[in-house]
């Protein structure tokens, strides 16, 4: 199948984006996804009681508590229990953590906040050196930190350290976190495998436990929605006459992804409506299938649709690795390439 060629069409192998740490540290926002995420607007499963709870709880984090109850006429005010300066939401993918997260964001008052996932911390610390970013981030009220990558002991550490020095000069932490090599299970909890890798800082965390099912697949079935050549070619073409869009093979994806530090994926997907796969495979390279995993988050964030071709990209991780210490990474990534694919067929009129 040939590629598209038109002005509102490019291609993302054709993109080397650099990204400076001014630049970094001004993106550290909630995505598009959840610019406008409240509390008000987080949708608890009523099947699942923890959720309404720790709404409630993070609305406290936040500054947003009820006013102080008295115990009696000429009794003095109750206290309110203190929380530690650090909540870690836990539970399975899909149950809102995120949205919860940027509605702690949104609904705390102050201008030094930031809300960033753990790839992009770790990134503004490669680019400026440790020192100057501490010294920039020292003085915020707010640290937000999605999915904290359990996986590479050396980030873990410089995280840590910086956390710890960030909470002693008043910063509050709130943060989520990705399951570590060797925990199996999409539903598994990670509160004891994120509070034991950060040990320096795990007394200043309170973790909140979120119950719950993937609140993609509430209302989705559990396909990827899949292209053929035809189909595929006029929605490339429709979607070029009302924005831009990017249009490459499955397979030239994966060798140029090699190519981008992992914190610009971001950037190759700069100001497009749609992204184009051709010929989608089985990945069976662990490396490949991380990065994949990495540039899907920064696609969801973004709420860029998908058109694919070739194999359904909810088999798109061999089931070898399927079985392996990142199950949870890429069953997370599977449900979001189920809903962004059929996001592009909902804006092909196909479904």
């Amino acid at each position: 199948m040939t590629q598209q060629t038109s002005a509102s069409v490019v291609h993302l192998t054709e993109r080397t984006p650099v990204v400076s740490g001014s630049e970094m540290l001004a993106s550290l926002v909630p995505p598009p996804q959840f610019g406008a995420a409240t509390f008000e607007s987080y949708r608890a499963d009523p099947a699942y009681p923890s959720q309404e709870a720790t709404k409630e709880l993070l609305q406290k984090f936040a500054g947003r508590q009820e006013p102080v109850k008295r115990a009696g006429l000429f009794h003095r005010a109750l206290k309110i229990a203190a929380m530690k300066p650090g909540v870690y939401l836990d539970g399975g993918f899909g149950v809102g953590k995120t949205h919860l997260l940027a509605s702690v964001y949104h609904a705390t008052n102050s201008r030094r906040k930031y809300f960033g996932s753990f790839i992009e911390y770790t990134a503004l610390v490669g680019a400026l050196g440790y020192r100057n970013t501490v010294d920039l981030l020292r003085g915020s009220d707010l640290l937000c930190i999605d999915e904290f990558e359990l996986d590479d002991p050396g980030d873990t550490m410089v995280m840590t350290r910086l956390l710890g020095e960030l909470v002693a000069s008043g910063t509050k932490l709130a943060a989520t976190s990705n399951t570590p090599p060797n925990a199996l299970g999409e539903g598994r909890f990670a509160a004891q495998d994120f509070l034991r890798e950060i040990h320096a800082m795990s007394e200043s965390f309170e973790t909140i436990r979120i119950d719950g099912v993937d609140y993609r697949q509430r209302a989705i079935d559990g396909s990827a929605a899949v292209f053929d050549d035809t189909e595929y070619a006029q929605c490339i073409a429709d979607a070029a006459e009302r924005g831009s869009v990017s249009d490459d093979a499955f397979a030239d994806v994966i060798r140029h992804l090699a190519q981008v530090h992992p914190s610009r994926y971001i950037r190759l997907i700069d100001g497009l409506d749609l992204v184009g796969l051709r010929d989608v495979h089985v990945l069976t390279d662990q490396s490949e299938a991380l990065r994949f995993v990495a540039f899907v988050d920064r696609v969801y964030d973004a709420q860029v649709p998908v058109a694919a071709t070739g194999v359904s990209l909810d088999p798109v991780f061999s089931e070898e690795m399927l079985g392996g210490g990142y199950r949870k990474k890429y069953l997370r990534a599977v449900s979001r390439l189920i809903a962004l694919t059929h996001s592009a067929k909902e804006r092909a009129g196909e479904v």
